[in-house]
């Protein structure tokens, strides 16, 4: 299987890079790219030219942008790696969305410019997340990050698209062995793929 793992945290020694090398890790037999947006110095905001380009010929100019609409059109699943920061996902990873998903990659026009899907190709979407808050917080915040990875970004992909979602709530209170635990589970997740 083709995996595209898109991840989102500034610090390389963060439990968020811990889960990331376990996915990896589980993942290994597969042929797996990873988007990691702090390491590569990704900028997340649309430049006026490709704001300009958006729905044009060319959306995408920036080379390491290219590469990553490529690892997203060759996978077979997309795998993001994150903490959940107020709510949602964090800047980098929605700049990641906003520059990498466009026309020509997660959507197109039809004959009667209506948007058409265009990652059919994709079977699986996976979230891996950390939450700061209680699971009832969570679902009270309606869980934004969780939300546009498994029901907005599964629309291009489309409804057979199977969606896993790990989650460690009250990460700023959780113990070593919580954290452990949740490693475990996350292991354990994708070595079934």
């Amino acid at each position: 299987m083709r995996i595209t793992v898109v991840h989102a945290h500034p610090s390389a020694n963060s439990f968020s890079r811990a889960l990331l090398d376990t996915v990896l890790n589980a993942l290994s037999s597969h042929d797996v790219n990873v988007c990691d947006l702090y390491a590569d110095e990704f900028q997340p905001a649309l430049t006026e030219a490709e704001h300009r380009e958006y729905l044009g010929a060319n959306p995408i100019q920036d080379p390491l942008v290219a590469r990553y609409a490529d690892n997203v059109m060759a996978a077979d699943a997309l795998v993001f790696v994150y903490p959940t920061w107020w709510s949602g996902l964090p800047a980098a990873m929605k700049g990641w969305m906003d520059r990498v998903l466009v026309q020509g990659v997660a959507f197109g026009f039809n004959d009667k410019n209506r948007v058409v899907p265009r990652l059919g190709h994709v079977r699986r979407i996976a979230g891996v997340t950390t939450y700061g808050s209680s699971r009832l917080v969570t679902a009270l915040g309606a869980d934004g990050g969780r939300r546009t990875l498994a029901r907005a970004l599964r629309i291009s992909a489309g409804w057979r698209t199977r969606t896993t979602w790990l989650g460690l709530h009250r990460m700023d209170t959780a113990s070593d062995e919580d954290r452990r635990q949740f490693l475990d589970r996350v292991r354990r997740e994708f070595e079934t793929w």
